[in-house]
């Protein structure tokens, strides 16, 4: 969970759901899409949601009899490049004729109200 007191951006909360940490200000976890609370203002809330990055990609084994094992791995870092966090978001294997596709998505939602904290 993040060092942020409740109510502020960034603070984070558990999806009663599937246990995933989520933000303290969803209305949907992102993990497994169930409702947390009403909101009134849903048609407003989407209109304040972005997907700044979306990266889409597919693997599939090399030609032969050869198995390809993959992990996904997502790394966030910070401006100085420095690690975050990092997770192994899944693994497995693939044989001939078998492929995977893999989206990344970044969603993104303005937080009003808050000035951007600057680095001095």
């Amino acid at each position: 969970m993040s060092l942020a007191r409740p109510g502020t951006p960034g603070a984070t909360r558990t999806c009663p759901h599937c246990k995933t940490t989520i933000l303290e200000s969803a209305n949907v976890c992102p993990s497994c899409r169930h409702h947390l609370r009403f909101d009134p203002d849903a048609a407003q809330s989407a209109q304040l949601r972005s997907v700044p990055l979306r990266v889409e990609g597919t693997i599939k084994p090399p030609p032969g009899d050869n198995a390809l094992e993959y992990s996904v791995v997502l790394t966030i870092r910070n401006a100085d490049g420095e690690e975050i966090d990092r997770q192994v978001m899944g693994v497995g294997a693939l044989f001939n004729g078998e492929e995977r596709s893999f989206t990344l998505e970044v969603e993104a939602v303005e937080v009003r109200g808050y000035r951007a904290r600057r680095k001095h």
